[in-house]
Order: C-alpha cells, then structure tokens, then sequence
C-alpha cells in the first residue's frame, strides 16, 4: 500500500540527503494503517512537486515522545552530532498538542528511500 505524507522542507532534505531515517508521527488513523513493506510518499509542504518515495521498514510504537527519545536513535531522527546535548521530546510540542500525543500515542516509521 502507498501513503502520503506531507512534511516540512528541512525534514525532507534530511531524508532527501539520507541523515535521517526515521519519521516521528503520533500514531493516529492515518499512521495506524502503515505496516512494514508499505510505501510512503512524502511531499515537501513548500514546493509539492518535490516528492520522496520511500518503503517503510520498521514502526516502533510508544505511549509517548518521551518513551521514544529515549529508546530511538536520534541520530536517524533527523538530529545532528551538535543537536544531540539540547534535543528533547518537547520539541515535538510544535507539531502535535499534548492531548494529540495522549490521545493517539506516538510511532517512529523507519524508512529508506526508493526514489
């Protein structure tokens, strides 16, 4: 099956560029019915002719940012060796409100770009 996701332009160039390899969602309806194997297309929000199709390989499921910062590699996560020393699961705070992360609990999706 193939999804799509938009995402913003500095997270597309980091998978664009193969620095990052996993994509930090909540775990809602939407992500919810990705499996392993399966297809994402990401669409850069500024410029939505600039598409990445990638293939899922793994999903890491955790009740929260918290639990997932500290299990996860950041690294693949899209953060970089000088980022590592202030990066935090509120970070996240940005694009989902607590009550989304409550709601829905969060997902990892392990990627690698087919085109």
């Amino acid at each position: 099956m193939r999804h799509k996701m938009d995402i913003n332009p500095s997270p597309f160039s980091k998978i664009e560029s193969g620095k990052k390899t996993i994509e930090l969602r909540l775990n809602d309806e939407k992500r919810q019915i990705v499996h392993i194997g399966d297809e994402i297309e990401f669409i850069n929000t500024e410029d939505i002719e600039k598409r990445l199709l990638t293939k899922v390989l793994s999903i890491h499921r955790y009740p929260s940012f918290e639990e997932l910062y500290k299990s996860l590699p950041l690294l693949k996560c899209g953060y970089s060796e000088r980022d590592l020393s202030t990066a935090k699961a509120s970070d996240m705070d940005i694009y989902y409100s607590k009550d989304e992360q409550i709601q829905y609990d969060v997902v990892g999706i392990e990627i690698s770009i087919i085109s």
